[in-house]
């Protein structure tokens, strides 16, 4: 490299997905990359997690697990809960056939730090695997429209206090997946004025969380969605 600095080292990614063929292929691809390194794989959920288990006592444990999430014995979404209350230094990135809000919801709710679909191209899993190993969430945009819909009941567009030009700066680093601490930084304000900022415009939408927020902007066009 120019500057001298070494490289870093590959993602360690473990495949768990019931059909032999999906793992193949993920693997082929991945390995492809010179940032990702396959280091093990499962058909289901228990053995997985049984492994990673042995994998993390022996100091092996792997950077992201790409989940698949309906599968025979322990599904995608039990494994993924179980992975992050024993691993949380491993991310789960859910790659899935299904976009149904209960899905989405549930794989984000167990610990998912990204959800993709099957039919997405491979550079987009790949860039999921990235964003997870960097602390960032990826979401497919169709899922991404799935979970918008649930915000409010179709056909109800409800008038919402107009929101200042610096509170829609905050929103565009929420809806990217920011912290209060991020936030502040790339606007030059304190992590303190950047949670009050985060607090006036959850009251302003009328919304309860930081994600419910950030699918609210991308729905009204305020914040694009990960490509």
């Amino acid at each position: 490299m120019a500057n001298g600095a070494p490289p870093e080292d590959p993602i360690q990614v473990y495949l768990v997905d019931d059909h032999a063929v999906v793992r193949t292929g993920m693997r082929a691809y991945l390995e492809q990359l010179d940032d990702m390194e396959v280091v093990g794989e499962a058909r289901d959920g228990g053995p997985a997690v049984d492994e990673l288990g042995r994998m993390a006592k022996a100091g092996q444990a792997p950077d992201v697990v790409v989940m698949d999430i309906l599968m025979p014995g322990m599904d995608g979404i039990a494994a993924t809960a179980l992975i992050r209350e024993r691993h949380p230094e491993i991310e789960v990135v859910a790659l899935t056939s299904f976009v149904a809000q209960d899905k989405i919801q549930a794989a984000l709710a167990a610990g998912a730090a990204g959800y993709v679909l099957k039919d997405a191209e491979a550079d987009e899993v790949a860039a999921a695997i990235r964003g997870a190993h960097h602390g960032e969430v990826h979401i497919s945009p169709a899922a991404v429209r799935e979970l918008a819909k649930a915000l409010r009941p179709a056909g109800s567009r409800r008038t919402v206090e107009p929101l200042t030009e610096r509170e829609r700066d905050v929103l565009a680093l929420v809806a990217r997946g920011a912290s209060n601490k991020e936030i502040g930084q790339a606007l030059f304000i304190s992590e303190r004025t950047a949670r009050t900022h985060v607090s006036n415009i959850l009251a302003k939408v009328g919304l309860r969380s930081r994600t419910q927020a950030a699918l609210w902007a991308i729905r009204e066009g305020l914040a694009a969605p990960e490509a």
